[in-house]
């Protein structure tokens, strides 16, 4: 295999974490499958790593009977235990020397591994050195039939410095951090956490706008309100742990405990009553007219105060133990 020195050829693997996500798995993997390479001068090879955490919708059986149509997949199996454990175990298992994390509800456009590689080749070159990664762009859709259609929104901006939905990275520093904290098993900053690692480590971002993956979600719904909710609190949960890891202000900023996050979502909740019960006849009318998106974002200020208080009932726990 390749290695990743200044100046050498890199083996890619693509490392897919999927819990019930055939549908939209089989584009993600049909578009990995029809990469285009303008230039393979620094690529050796790339391999799909996919793992499945305990998918109960055929996903495995599915691709037994189509694996000759996916040359590069290499899948492995585990019981269901979260996306931290799921990559890990991908990491494991990769040959490459470089990792790219993308989730198995992201479809690429053709370019999408030419433009890492250039982004890492580029990144050598400026820095001397591989201590850093590539973040590619996340386009969120709802489009299921044409993902890779929609335009880039203001609400499509990250600032995070380490997300697993599109990043390129070596492997040799993901295995120096100390890989993903299997800790994480509910939902939220498993990613985020392991970024912390790695910045203490010296690593660097460098932005990849050209490698585009679109993030597809089922347009927004009532129904689906009760599993938001439930995410929001599990995430307010992580973020205690994370912040346990971490004591900083920076991570206090991130998971929202701080007296103006409280009051924040405090005030623009009204105190809770602008929650799923009084907003909902407002968000079926967004949805009845076309906008679904708008009412999710709508949806965010009763979310996020779910997650506050999530944050502060859970951070309370760890004091009184």
């Amino acid at each position: 295999m390749g290695n990743s020195f200044l100046g050498a050829i890199v083996f890619l693997s693509i490392v897919i974490p999927t819990y019930n996500r055939l549908p939209i798995l089989e584009k993600c993997l049909r578009a990995l499958e029809s990469q285009e390479f303008s230039n393979k001068t620094y690529i050796e090879d790339y391999e799909v790593v996919l793992v499945d955490d305990g998918s109960t919708d055929g996903t495995l059986n599915w691709l037994a009977l189509h694996k000759d149509e996916f040359p590069h997949v290499r899948c492995f199996e585990q019981n269901h235990a979260g996306p931290a454990a799921a990559r890990n175990l991908g990491v494991e298992k990769a040959q490459g020397d470089t990792i790219i994390f993308i989730d198995s509800d992201l479809v690429v456009l053709s370019n999408f591994l030419q433009a890492h590689t250039n982004a890492l080749v580029q990144g050598r070159e400026k820095l001397g050195s591989d201590r850093f990664f590539t973040y590619g762009a996340v386009i969120n859709t709802c489009n299921f039939n044409n993902p890779t259609g929609e335009p880039y929104k203001i609400t499509d901006f990250s600032a995070a410095f380490f997300a697993t939905g599109n990043v390129a990275i070596p492997k040799h520093w993901l295995e120096k951090a100390g890989l993903f904290d299997n800790g994480f098993q509910l939902y939220g900053w498993e990613d985020l956490e392991l970024g912390v690692r790695l910045k203490n480590l010296g690593l660097k971002l460098i932005k990849c706008p050209e490698a585009v993956g679109y993030h597809w979600h089922p347009p927004f719904s009532l129904q689906q309100i009760p599993k938001l909710i439930d995410q929001e609190i599990q995430r307010g949960r992580m973020g205690v742990l994370f912040y346990q890891k971490h004591p900083t202000w920076e991570v206090k900023m991130m998971i929202q405990m701080t007296w103006f996050h409280r009051l924040l979502w405090r005030i623009l909740s009204v105190n809770g009553l602008l929650n799923e019960r009084t907003m909902s006849p407002f968000l079926q009318w967004l949805i009845n007219i076309g906008k679904p998106q708008l009412a999710l974002e709508i949806a965010r200020i009763f979310l996020n105060w779910y997650n506050v208080k999530s944050v502060y009932a859970a951070h309370a726990e760890t004091k009184s133990k």
